[in-house]
This record gives structure tokens, C-alpha cells and sequence, in this order.
């Protein structure tokens, strides 16, 4: 079960580090106890909310920005010995959609070469 304090659609607000924890920590933390081992993920960038998540009973971390939007998140998640899930994204929620550029025609290629690039640099 993935858990996210912070919604990633495009043009959404987002939320500050204590108010994602106020979301988040809660659910974990009732998964951990009555859905005893079922994975949960924490769905963030934020590695402070990671950690905190992770202490809670989260397995997982799912980050959205792949560790570009808290440079923290890879030692983070190292320290812990924390499963990573490495993710995609360009600019942040407010900014994704004018970002993206992909061509059309060629969807699926254009994804992969733009995917490809970020990573390459």
C-alpha cells in the first residue's frame, strides 16, 4: 500500500514537511498494527518524512522526484537500508505539464530519450 501526504497531479499546492507527517505517520502506523505484513511504501521526496515514515513501519520509499528534490534522500534511505524506489518526474506539480516535452507522434520514444537524458545528466 503506498501512502502520500502530498498530492504529485499536475498543478497541485504543495504541502509543507510537518503537515505530510501529520498525514502520513497515522496511517502507517495503523497499517503496521492491524495489517500485519502487508508492504506499505511511503510516497515522497521529502527525506525527512521518509525517515519518520521508515521508523513508523513503512518498508519502502517511493520518490517521485528520483532524490532531485531532497538531495538528502539517497543517504537517507542508505542509513536505513530502506528499499528505493527511484521515479520520474520534471519540475514539481505546479510546473510539470509546461515542462514536459514530448513528440506526439513518437509517444512512447519521446518518454524513453527524455527519461534517458534527465538521468544521463
Amino acid at each position: 500500500i503506498d501512502v502520500g501526504g502530498e498530492s504529485t497531479r499536475p498543478g497541485a499546492d504543495a504541502v509543507g514537511t510537518e503537515e505530510e507527517l501529520r498525514r502520513v505517520i497515522p496511517v502507517i502506523q495503523g497499517l503496521h498494527k492491524h495489517c500485519p505484513g502487508v508492504l506499505v511504501s511511503i510516497d515522497t521526496y521529502k527525506a525527512e518524512v521518509a525517515r519518520a515514515a521508515i521508523e513508523a513501519g513503512a518498508d519502502i520509499v517511493n520518490d517521485v522526484s528520483g532524490g532531485v528534490r531532497d538531495q538528502a534522500m539517497y543517504s537517507t534511505c542508505a542509513d536505513l537500508s530502506a528499499p528505493y524506489v527511484l521515479s520520474h518526474t520534471v519540475g514539481d506539480s505546479k510546473e510539470m505539464n509546461s515542462l514536459a516535452r514530448y513528440v506526439p507522434a513518437s509517444f512512447g520514444t519521446g518518454v524513453v530519450q527524455a527519461v534517458s537524458t534527465f538521468w544521463a545528466e
